[in-house]
């Protein structure tokens, strides 16, 4: 396997996923003599390229270790790239002299990446924290010979082979019987599909902290104007009343011929009136 550039289909799964495994799938598989050439390469020189050829050759076995995890509800080229992470780990601590192959070595570091990320990024598995519930998480799919639920016997079984309470199996169980949403699923003219959680999210003003403030702050802005209005005199009191808040509003002349002054005094009264409130609404 020659040095090369990588092709772009293989530098991000999340990229496009079919086009990515089509790729690594083409990549010669390496035999045992070209794995141990190259392995020593690694090992006794630190050669680079002996690394990217190892690691390529093994790229479709974190795909096919990838999808036995399918069931966890997370994306598959998230896992596969963690689990790329697991192979170049494996990689750099293999040692030719353990006359055993590569991948034999690296499927212990490739699911440890895939373990941490699922107990990173599902919700289901954060509850799951001490040693026992977390061996019971990632055995308990493969322990259930068929789709149903447990029985009580089955429960017993597997609560003895894993070392823990069968009430913990059966909460287990439940746990994996649900599914995590994806915050952005694919969109779909069909008016039947699942609208993804993001396309709830609310406006930013409609947070329940600030719809409560802003509550508070319109009933204490009508409590302090009740307030000033009470401290009107009558007649600014009606005059206020007929210019701003009746139906027809009465005209400056009308109020000057019901009281006896001048449109202007009317106005003057008003303009007092209002400020009053205003002051009132502010100071409070």
């Amino acid at each position: 396997m020659a040095s090369q550039l990588i092709p772009i289909e293989i530098s991000a799964p999340g990229a496009n996923l079919d086009a990515y495994i089509r790729v690594v799938n083409t990549i010669p598989m390496l035999s045992v003599d070209e794995e141990r050439s190259l392995s020593q390469r690694l090992y006794q020189d630190a050669d680079v390229e002996a690394a990217r050829q190892l690691v390529m050759a093994h790229l479709r076995f974190v795909v096919y270790v990838a999808r036995s995890y399918s069931g966890y509800g997370l994306s598959e080229a998230d896992l596969i790239q963690e689990g790329n992470v697991g192979l170049m780990k494996a990689v750099k601590r293999f040692n030719p002299e353990f006359q055993v192959r590569l991948v034999s070595f690296a499927v212990h570091w490739i699911k440890a990446e895939m373990h941490e990320f699922i107990l990173r990024n599902w919700r289901i598995v954060r509850l799951a924290t001490t040693k026992a519930q977390r061996k019971l998480f990632f055995n308990l799919r493969s322990a259930k010979k068929r789709l149903g639920w447990l029985g009580n016997q089955e429960v017993e079984q597997v609560a003895n082979a894993l070392g823990v309470k069968p009430e913990v199996v059966r909460q287990m169980e439940g746990r994996l019987a649900s599914h995590d949403q994806c915050f952005d699923l694919p969109t779909k003219e069909d008016e039947d599909v699942i609208v993804a959680p993001e396309q709830y999210l609310s406006y930013q003003d409609d947070d329940p902290a600030d719809i409560l403030e802003r509550l508070d702050s319109h009933s204490d802005e009508q409590s302090r104007l009740h307030d000033a209005f009470s401290h009107l005199d009558s007649r600014a009191f009606d005059i206020l009343s007929q210019r701003w808040l009746q139906e027809p509003k009465a005209t400056l002349h009308d109020l000057a011929g019901q009281y006896g002054i001048s449109a202007e005094r009317v106005r003057q009264l008003e303009q007092n009136a209002l400020k009053k409130l205003r002051l009132g609404v502010q100071v409070g």
